[in-house]
């Protein structure tokens, strides 16, 4: 007999639980903020607003399904079924927290501060919950995979960064899919895919004031950008930007010791050592975002307000 569906709310410790952990208890942690200028009647109110929203998720869920809650400090520990569906309950950059940990499970991002939060990869209302439980529309967004020639692998949602560990040049070989290869010294590379375009790869892309179309979020196509190369006689700075499709793969070999981390969270890196080849191109997993039903969305326009890029394309 086949299990009833799961669903699994993911979120973040919000501003205030972590400052009461970090100073032991509310007086200390308001005293903190008010000697810094700020009152701890704000953090309230958001800590409120995420309970508030986790509250009316919960009750949105059918009785005969199951449910789990992972912290996103946990997700790394957690271990997903084929038939869960995740309610991401959090900021944009929740949602690529979660993303890398999935195989197709859909996501659903619930948006619980509309005012502080642009809602590109959370759009949904707590209130939608229940009807995007019944009725999954499901857009399909590429991903970027990372692979080392030991094995190990990250996939990631906005982008991957290769790199020093810290700011010190990277000095390694790249290999472009159009045959071209060069050695570089840089402050490492980023390979970005359409919804990392609106973040740390187009800061890159409008830097530089770069020509190079950005991929949209479901294309198969990924945009890779060089950051700041050095030019010397034995480093070159003639391949610095282009996209990758479905198939091709850009080969970095590395020269020094370099790390290689996903939608900026440096606490999960992979390691090269000196010789160690990764590739890196489209992942073959997608990640599966829950849209409003195509009746809701055909009734009101969904855009979403502009905003500042920013490294990694969300909030941490």
């Amino acid at each position: 007999m086949s299990l009833p569906p799961r669903a699994v709310l993911v979120h973040r410790a919000t501003e205030l639980s972590e400052l009461v952990a970090r100073h032991g208890t509310r007086q200390q942690a308001g005293f903190f903020l008010r000697s810094r200028g700020r009152d701890l009647a704000e953090l309230d109110a958001r800590h409120q607003a995420q309970q508030d929203a986790l509250a009316a998720v919960s009750a949105a869920i059918p009785l005969d399904w199951r449910r789990a809650v992972a912290e996103r400090n946990d997700l790394d520990r957690f271990v997903f079924g084929p038939e869960d569906v995740v309610v991401a309950v959090g900021q944009d950059g929740l949602v690529a927290n979660v993303a890398k940990y999935l195989d197709g499970q859909p996501v659903i991002g619930v948006n619980p501060e509309p005012d502080r939060n642009p809602g590109v990869l959370v759009p949904h209302a707590p209130g939608a919950v229940a009807e995007l439980l019944r009725v999954r529309d499901v857009e399909e967004r590429t991903m970027v995979a990372a692979r080392v020639d030991d094995g190990q692998q990250l996939i990631a949602l906005n982008e991957v960064f290769v790199g020093h560990r810290t700011h010190q040049s990277a000095r390694y070989r790249l290999a472009s899919p159009d045959g071209q290869e060069e050695r570089q010294s840089s402050s490492g590379l980023l390979v970005g895919t359409g919804t990392g375009s609106t973040g740390w790869c187009r800061s890159a892309w409008q830097e530089r004031q770069s020509g190079l179309r950005l991929p949209g979020a479901t294309e198969a196509a990924l945009s890779w950008f060089v950051r700041e190369a050095w030019p010397s006689p034995a480093t070159g700075t003639n391949c610095t930007e282009g996209l990758l499709t479905a198939t091709d793969q850009l080969a970095i070999t590395a020269e020094a010791d370099l790390v290689v981390f996903g939608d900026g969270i440096e606490s999960d890196t992979l390691t090269l050592g000196w010789g160690q080849r990764v590739e890196i191109g489209v992942a073959a997993v997608k990640l599966r975002l829950v849209r409003a039903p195509r009746e809701r969305r055909q009734g009101k326009d969904v855009r979403r307000p502009e905003r500042a890029p920013r490294r990694g394309g969300g909030q941490r």
